[in-house]
């Protein structure tokens, strides 16, 4: 009887295996969930349990999307008379749906720039505003690759939407129907948002300004997380000079809305990343090895994701 029963807990014991197998291990980043800093902002209900939304000014909305590792966060901007949504998020569940629960006005569409986490929710709108550059145009016509990585296990925190379909998933195609520029206006009806273009990141990376509110969107040229400074668009002295701009924005402005993790900050973050970035450029900040070929860079609470430097040959 003693054996029988050694030998029914073993089988047990084997058969239970591979279910605790099948269990994902959270990665840090979910563990990290929710973020504290969520918990002073209103959340506004919404029906799709993909996103969270919340408002942190009167009349935006940040679309977070905190079950996949980039957290991206989009923008609904409300005026009198249209909205803009600024990013699309990663096209993983129905943002447009969303969109419809929080305004019944007409909306329009930029992007912060134009990596799929950013763009995967475009196709589903008529009115998509892009900057007038050759990867833009490129990056227009939809990729799988960079989709598909979005969705691997460690990039995922709970659950996907039901009824999605991840052999699919893919980042659509979607028109540009208007080219925009530095400097041009979008009239909300009652709210001007003007484009800066700060390049850096990508070639047609953007912010928007609403001087009247004193609201800056920062897109991926500033968010409170590593900055991904590694891929083989970004320009680093493009962005030294974007993130310089908009620190000469900063007496203007009373919050910093980025793409990514938590969407509030103040503007006295801007002279800091700046000085940030020059300690990193100048060889002042050590660095840490990341993911292969990348290092991270550390100053305070900001840091940079950075290509690693070749390695040096021997004399």
């Amino acid at each position: 009887m003693q054996n029988f029963r050694l030998l029914l807990f073993s089988a047990l014991i084997l058969a239970a295996a591979p279910l605790a197998a099948q269990q994902p291990i959270p990665a840090d980043w979910c563990r990290a969930l929710p973020r504290p800093e969520y918990k002073a902002l209103t959340r506004i209900p919404v029906s799709d349990p993909w996103f969270e939304v919340y408002q942190p000014a009167p009349k935006v909305f940040a679309i977070y999307e905190p079950h996949q590792a980039e957290e991206t966060i989009a923008y609904l901007i409300v005026g009198e008379k249209k909205a803009l949504l600024f990013d699309t998020g990663m096209g993983i569940s129905d943002i447009k749906k969303v969109v419809a629960e929080l305004t019944n006005l007409p909306v329009i569409v930029t992007n912060s720039h134009t990596h799929d986490d950013h763009v995967g929710g475009n196709w589903q709108f008529d009115t998509i505003y892009g900057m007038d550059i050759d990867f833009t145009r490129k990056n227009a016509r939809g990729s799988r690759k960079d989709a598909q990585a979005e969705i691997t296990p460690d990039q995922i925190c709970g659950t996907l939407p039901k009824g999605f379909d991840a052999k699919a998933y893919a980042t659509r195609p979607w028109k540009i129907t208007a080219k925009i520029h530095d400097g041009d206006d979008f009239d909300l009806g009652g709210r001007i948002l003007e484009v800066i273009a700060t390049p850096g990141h990508t070639p047609d990376s953007i912010s928007l300004i609403d001087r009247g509110n004193a609201l800056l969107f920062t897109g991926d040229t500033y968010y409170p997380a590593p900055i991904w400074l590694f891929r083989p668009e970004t320009d680093l002295d493009a962005y030294a000079v974007s993130i310089r701009r908009l620190a000469a924005l900063a007496p203007q402005v009373k919050l910093v809305l980025g793409a990514h993790n938590i969407p509030v900050a103040p503007p006295t973050i801007l002279p800091r990343l700046v000085t940030a970035f020059n300690a990193v450029r100048a060889g002042k900040v050590s660095s840490t090895p990341d993911s292969p070929g990348k290092v991270l860079c550390k100053v305070g609470d900001i840091s940079f994701l950075m290509r690693a430097p070749p390695p040096q040959s021997k004399p």
